[in-house]
């Protein structure tokens, strides 16, 4: 353990450890699929239900700012994945924000009919993209191509093309430059999935002229459970592209209560309902915690933790029994690490019984990801080293670590 030891010593944001709450003997590898809870969220949860909520009332979106909520968190979001001030706002979840986008980008390309993703993307951006095509019909369609043929896909019956940056399985990292050059060189938008991104990756939206992306606030931005998304809009296309879901929070004046929608002019516009104050004013904690990190040392030390993790998998005794499914070069991996097994399930269950929490992803996939701002280096050499041990020694092949729960 000694590397793992110089390398904690060597941490500059082993002290951001102290700002989250973890159970005592646990390994949390999961922070790709909740993270943990910062302890100043669970401050802010009793001021805003106790005081706020309790005492002010209705008086609250006024005298606590509630309405302002969305866009000031999302202007810290926006310091984090290198967009503009008034290009993010937090709303909705990210199934909700991409049908917006999805719908906008296509009616501003009215003469399009494609929408182009992957085959193996992330679940719930297909199937948002399937409803978007057959809720505006007229001969839309979405198409799939494999990763190393969408470039060639690119054509001027593209309307949009939606990409998650990270894989939620493999973990690679999409070039967005490239890709958004390529797409717009044929006159199509794209829209960027950075919910396995934002938090611990370096984003540079504006840097790579990207048109639209959404995310999540409950992985590595430490939101909570059901924490609200976050969509982005370039400033180039907010007074040209409308959100199909025409909410009152869109509205240029909600207040007037008239009839006849007239969209807000910015980011506003791509509000729709009531915004969720208890979540975002948790989801404000741990977008604080990560800005005042800096997106380059969290990207630098998730780098470390998985070069580590995957060096000491590799020099243990189930080497030989797990498949790296993740890019070894760090260059092009996200912040998680993946190996296939034909057990992979029984596995998971087995670390998780060990104190080593990760998840599974079907049909194989044990998946590990690092947040890197609660974990360190010893424990993820620890968790290596048990997972080792898991494998090479069968501990996972019991009855009851083959029993699917609900949630993998």
């Amino acid at each position: 353990m000694s590397e793992a030891a110089e390398l904690d010593a060597a941490d500059p944001l082993a002290g951001f450890r102290d700002e989250f709450e973890l159970p005592e003997g646990v390994i949390y590898l999961d922070g790709n699929s909740l993270g943990p809870l910062p302890k100043a969220a669970r401050a802010r949860m009793r001021e805003v239900v106790e005081t706020q909520w309790g005492v002010s009332l209705i008086r609250g979106w006024n005298d606590h700012d509630w309405m302002g909520a969305p866009t000031r968190v999302g202007d810290a979001i926006a310091g984090l994945i290198g967009a503009g001030q008034g290009e993010v706002i937090v709303a909705d979840s990210t199934s909700a924000n991409l049908f917006k986008l999805a719908v906008a980008a296509m009616q501003a390309r009215p003469d399009r009919k494609v929408v182009l993703s992957e085959p193996g993307d992330f679940p719930t951006d297909l199937y948002m993209l399937e409803g978007a095509v057959r809720t505006l019909g007229q001969g839309r369609r979405l198409e799939l191509r494999p990763a190393e043929a969408i470039e060639a896909a690119l054509s001027e019956d593209v309307a949009v093309l939606v990409l998650c940056h990270a894989h939620y399985k493999t973990a690679r990292i999409r070039d967005m430059t490239r890709l958004t050059a390529a797409a717009q060189a044929v006159g199509a938008l794209v829209i960027w999935d950075l919910s396995h991104s934002a938090g611990v990756l370096e984003v540079d939206l504006n840097g790579c002229n990207a048109d639209l992306a959404v995310g999540c606030g409950y992985k590595y931005l430490n939101g909570g459970p059901g924490a609200p998304a976050f969509l982005f809009v370039a400033r180039r296309h907010q007074e040209t592209l409308v959100s199909p879901l025409s909410g009152w929070m869109g509205h240029q004046a909600p207040f007037t209560f008239q009839d006849a929608y007239d969209p807000a002019l910015g980011i506003q516009r791509f509000a729709c309902g009531t915004p969720p104050v208890l979540g975002v004013s948790a989801l404000e904690c741990g977008v604080d915690i990560a800005a005042r990190a800096g997106a380059r040392a969290i990207r630098a030390k998730a780098a470390a933790l998985t070069d580590l993790f995957i060096r000491r998998v590799e020099a243990g005794p189930a080497a030989a029994e797990l498949r790296l499914v993740t890019p070894r070069e760090a260059g092009l991996r996200g912040g998680h690490v993946s190996y296939a097994h034909p057990d992979g399930y029984a596995i998971v269950q087995a670390l998780i019984a060990r104190g080593v929490i990760g998840d599974f992803r079907d049909p194989d996939i044990a998946r590990f990801g690092f947040s890197p701002l609660p974990l360190s280096f010893a424990e993820v050499a620890r968790a290596a080293d048990i997972l080792g041990e898991v494998v090479a020694t069968a501990q996972y092949d019991q009855p009851r670590f083959r029993q699917r729960a609900a949630v993998t």
